[in-house]
């Protein structure tokens, strides 16, 4: 992954600090751990493989080796909990609409926090608020999504999609990431 393109997001804070993993847990498990410390507000945690990913249900998140999109960004917003209502559904229509913009597909959103392709699910998103009563101490946005992934493990295959699966080519992830993280700082 070129982190250069990245970086070069026109964003002021997400994305400026990029802490990236071959191999890892969870970036969203990782992100806990460090999130509290203000120096990570904006950072994003990446990986190419995560060995306990969280999906839906309790199903492991399949992340494939270099393939797709396993992130997780930490903010800390400076509002209250109610502000963050419906949070996952906002992300979710973010990415779609940085999905759209780059290459005209339209994905559905299947509250409050899949996206779904052709009736199958390409992307899911795990946000986690921490809070002091009615203050936000840190937000935690993770999401996988499912880029040129060919290979499902047999317990998704039915159930799971990519883009380069129904799109026969491959896609640039950074350029996904760029566009999302974009869209995620004007609209957040």
């Amino acid at each position: 992954m070129d982190l250069t393109k990245i970086e070069r997001a026109n964003t002021k804070l997400i994305g400026k600090k990029i802490e990236y993993y071959k191999t890892i847990e969870s970036t969203h498990l990782y992100a806990k751990q460090i999130a509290k410390n203000p120096k990570n507000n904006g950072k994003i945690i990446l990986a190419e493989i995560q060995t306990a990913g969280i999906g839906t249900k309790g199903r492991n998140w399949y992340t494939g080796d270099g393939k797709n999109i396993a992130i997780t960004i930490i903010l800390h917003p400076n509002c209250s909990v109610r502000k963050l209502d419906g949070i996952s559904l906002k992300i979710a229509k973010i990415i779609k609409k940085s999905i759209f913009k780059l290459y005209g597909f339209d994905l559905k959103i299947k509250e409050p926090n899949d996206l779904m392709l052709n009736e199958k699910k390409i992307c899911g998103i795990l946000t986690e608020i921490n809070t002091s009563g009615e203050k936000v101490n840190y937000l935690l946005i993770s999401f996988g999504f499912n880029v040129n992934e060919d290979k499902f493990p047999e317990e998704t295959k039915d159930i799971a999609t990519s883009l380069k699966k129904e799109y026969n080519k491959d896609f640039i992830r950074e350029e996904i990431i760029k566009e999302i993280i974009e869209n995620l700082e004007i609209e957040l």
